[in-house]
Formats: structure tokens, sequence, C-alpha cells
């Protein structure tokens, strides 16, 4: 199952402006233990996600890698029959190049097995701003 990016994802990602603004959907399915070997056995999946996104949480200054929703997925009505997800994350970054950066910084290489451990299948989803919705006065 998909955990991480392939590079060739990665190059096609670089293709577009690096400045632009970029919101990435995570979609993810946690493992019943966290796989052993990385620093969270014992845990569950999502106890090591969150984890994860507690050492994340101290490096999102740097890259911008802003969380602005979460929520609890309940069922697929368009896609493969039987998928589910667990958590559902929108995460924002000012710009792609901050993201493809982050993705190569020493101190983000160093937690990504947190969440490759906790992760049994995920989905993440680049995505850029097209429009948004007036705010209500």
């Amino acid at each position: 199952m998909p955990i991480h990016p392939k590079e060739a994802q990665l190059a096609e990602m670089a293709t577009r402006p690096g400045d632009e603004p970029v919101v990435m959907l995570n979609l993810l399915r946690f493992r019943e233990q966290a796989e052993a070997g990385h620093g969270v056995d014992g845990l569950s999946g999502k106890e090591a996600y969150r984890e994860y996104g507690r050492r994340f949480d101290a490096l999102h200054p740097r890259f911008g890698g802003t969380p602005i929703w979460m929520g609890k997925p309940h069922a697929v009505l368009i896609g493969e029959e039987g998928e589910s997800w667990d958590l559902a994350i929108l995460v924002r970054y000012p710009a792609r190049e901050r993201f493809v950066a982050m993705l190569a910084d020493p101190d983000y290489v160093a937690i990504a097995p947190l969440r490759a451990a906790a992760l049994e299948d995920s989905r993440l989803v680049e995505m850029s701003q097209l429009m948004m919705a007036p705010e209500k006065s």
C-alpha cells in the first residue's frame, strides 16, 4: 500500500510553480499495531501517528505545513468498494517548494519512519486553490 511518494510523483510536482501555495489532502488508514523498529513499538498505529504529528508540529514553522482541517471519514460514496479511511487532514503550505524541501530535510527524514510505522495505507493528494467561498458577514 502506498505510504511514500515516488520520485516520479515528486518530479511531476516540481514542474508546477514552486512559489504557489499548496494544500495536501491526507487520507490515512492506521495499522492496528505500529510497525516495530521505529521507536513506536507497542503503540497502536493511531498512537504512533499522534507521535509523528507531535514531532511534525515542531517542524511546521520552518516549512509552513499548517493543518487547516481534520475529520473522520465515514463512507466512500464514489470510489473503491470497501475502501475506508480513519482520518482525513488538509495541510496548507505557503509554497510548493517548501513542501518539497521538507521531504529532503534531515529533521523531517528522521521522523518520517514514524508516519510509515503508523500507517497501513494512505493517499496524499496535492491541490492548488482555484477559488474560495466568500466570507459571510
